[in-house]
């Protein structure tokens, strides 16, 4: 019977600790746990001094003696060059590699971190899913040839990790370098066909079509609901507040009362006027007596006249004050003001405004347009107000003017007023606040991305 060969434990202990790591492959509870199990602990079929596990999406998963990779070490910076190079070259799943198979600028490093042999380890690119043509890889390094028994061991190991890896790896459904990839993959060339027919022409043609495809130009302001034509209540004469007899938001009716002024002070003056006016009506008649039987009183008759006629007109004008105190609704409608308790006992000066009545179906949009987006805007335009109270349910108008003139708003900013009347009646009660949002011309595509930012950089440059 012959003697078995010498390199027969060697394979025995190579398929045992193959089977062993499996086995804890198998029993894995996470995607990280395999990742350190591959680059430390493959060591036991192969023996290497450094390890790497790279993914197309996520670049240097794991290296052998860290827990966690620091992407930004030089390293790491120059490892991630390597792999990604090595990714997109067209050779098989087992590779193995010397600083010569690197380009000039990569291989120059290769002494500086590496021994001089390495073993490049794929898997198929169309088993890691969408990764534009790139396979996630195993890296290993040695100072010594890689055998082509190491080479067929690693590659069975290899693939049964990865078996079970993609069982647990979860990849992230978004990313810079996953989308990358994808760009990357979508333009590259495709050999054998004409020019016009290649992905990046036919991208390009499909962005400049896109880029002026024409689009409504939107801008948003704050905007809210008002009274279209209000009835302005001023106050009528200067005084104090006394009484209101309505509460905001309250219908009314026309000749309804709606506040009162202090009469204390001008009914006083009403009855010293009206007692004035009574001692010189008796003046009058006390001296017209007297001129009958002496002509001397005649000429104070006519001063006396225009005496009474000067006390008569103050009566009658605080009368007319007195009924001006009472303030009535001019007409039926709703009245809009605000806390009646800030009014009372406040003094006021003739023409200031106090609240308005307007009627309840009389409503319209009033947005400020910042000074920025102050685009092209023609009466008759589109205007849709978002309640935040119903933000569901937008309003619709068309504008019927936009104000020439900036002004300041109560937060220290400059826009411009913009009425727009409703296109149909709405449930909404005057006073709700919400963003509106006006429609101007049609424009392409492009110039509605960029308008903003080449405004921007316009100011910035001064071109």
């Amino acid at each position: 019977m012959s003697e078995p060969s010498s390199s027969v434990p060697g394979a025995v202990l190579a398929l045992a600790t193959l089977l062993d790591l499996s086995r804890r492959a198998r029993r894995a509870g996470s995607a990280r746990e395999l990742g350190f199990l591959l680059v430390n602990d493959s060591v036991a079929l192969a023996p290497y001094r450094q390890a790497a596990l790279w993914l197309p999406n996520e670049g240097l998963y794991t290296l052998s003696g860290l827990i966690q990779v620091e992407a930004n070490a030089p390293y790491a910076l120059w490892l991630e060059r390597v792999c990604a190079h090595l990714a997109v070259q067209p050779a098989d799943l087992t590779r193995t590699l010397t600083a010569a198979d690197l380009p000039p600028e990569l291989s120059l490093q290769w002494a500086e971190w590496w021994p001089e042999y390495a073993l490049w380890l794929a898997l198929p690119a169309e088993s890691t899913g969408s990764n534009g043509g790139k396979a996630c890889s195993l890296l290993l390094v040695d100072d010594s040839p890689w055998p082509a028994e190491t080479q067929t061991f690693l590659r069975e190991w290899v693939d049964t990790w990865w078996h079970a890896f993609r069982a647990l790896y979860r990849p992230r459904l978004w990313s810079w370098r996953a989308a990358s990839n994808g760009f990357q993959a979508g333009l590259a060339p495709k050999p054998g066909r004409r020019w016009w027919r290649q992905p990046r022409w036919q991208w390009a043609a499909l962005a400049t079509v896109v880029a002026v495809l024409p689009v409504r130009l939107t801008v948003l302001a704050p905007g809210e609901l008002v009274p279209a034509h209000p009835v302005v209540i001023r106050a009528p004469l200067d005084g104090v507040v006394d009484v209101f007899h309505v509460q905001p938001n309250q219908r009314v009716k026309k000749d309804q009362p709606l506040f009162g002024f202090d009469e204390a002070l001008i009914q006083s003056r009403l009855e010293v006027a009206n007692q004035t006016l009574i001692t010189a009506e008796a003046e009058y008649r006390q001296t017209s007596q007297q001129a009958l039987t002496d002509a001397k009183f005649r000429p104070q008759l006519s001063l006396l006249t225009g005496k009474i006629d000067e006390k008569r007109t103050e009566v009658n004008f605080l009368t007319e004050q007195l009924t001006r105190a009472r303030v009535l609704a001019p007409r039926d409608g709703v009245a809009l003001f605000d806390d009646p308790t800030e009014w009372i006992g406040r003094p006021v000066a003739v023409g200031e405004r106090i609240m308005r009545i307007a009627a309840p179906k009389d409503i319209e949009v009033e947005a400020w347009l910042p000074l920025a987006d102050a685009i092209a805007l023609p009466p008759g335009a589109p205007v849709d107000l978002y309640l935040n109270a119903s933000p569901l349910s937008p309003v619709s108008a068309t504008l019927r003017y936009m104000a020439h003139d900036a002004v300041q708003r109560p937060d220290g900013s400059y826009a411009y007023r913009v009425r727009a009347s409703l296109a149909e009646p709405t449930d909404h009660r005057v006073g709700l606040k919400g963003t509106a949002k006006l429609h101007g011309p049609r424009v392409p595509l492009i110039y509605w991305v960029f308008r903003r930012p080449l405004a921007s950089l316009r100011a910035t440059l001064g071109v």
